[in-house]
Order: structure tokens, then sequence, then C-alpha cells
């Protein structure tokens, strides 16, 4: 996983954002935080969201969150079959 930079907020100690969580703790349970994975993978917006979804469903938003994903993974395809037609269907 890469190594998280650590950004100084005025008025707080230097601290990786992988050291803390806001809203809850769904994620922090995990050997690897979500969004180092999003990154060592190299996904991007639709299919990291997906894999966001899919990784706290249990934790979090329940069926929720399993909807959440398929609606990105739904517009991954989307887009992705857009770009092999060579169609484009996003209004002009």
């Amino acid at each position: 996983m890469p190594k998280q930079a650590q950004i100084h907020n005025e008025g707080s100690p230097r601290r990786s954002a992988n050291d803390r969580q806001e809203g809850g703790n769904h994620y922090k349970q995990f050997k690897h935080e979500t969004w180092d994975v999003i990154l060592d993978w190299g996904l991007g917006y639709l299919d990291g969201n997906a894999v966001k979804y899919l990784s706290r469903w249990r934790h979090k938003n329940g069926l929720e969150d399993l909807k959440k994903a398929r609606h990105y993974i739904d517009k991954l395809i989307e887009t992705e079959m857009e770009k092999r037609d060579g169609t484009d269907s996003k209004p002009t």
C-alpha cells in the first residue's frame, strides 16, 4: 500500500489521514484502508466508489450500499460500452 503523506492543519499535530476516520468506524476494522486499495489498484471514480460501497455494506448501510455499488457499476458498464461502440449518451 502507498505511504500516506502527512498533512499539517493549523492547531493540530501532523497525522496521517489513515490515523482517523470521520463519521463512524466502518473502515477501521479492515487490515487495509479502502482508499489505499483504490489508489493502489489505480481505480477511477466509478469503480473506486463501487469498491468503497462493497467493502462496507455489511458494516454500515447493508442493502442500500449494495444498491449504490450496483449503481456505480451500471454507470461504469454504460461508459465502457459507449467507448467500445463509439457512442455518447450525454445530452447535447
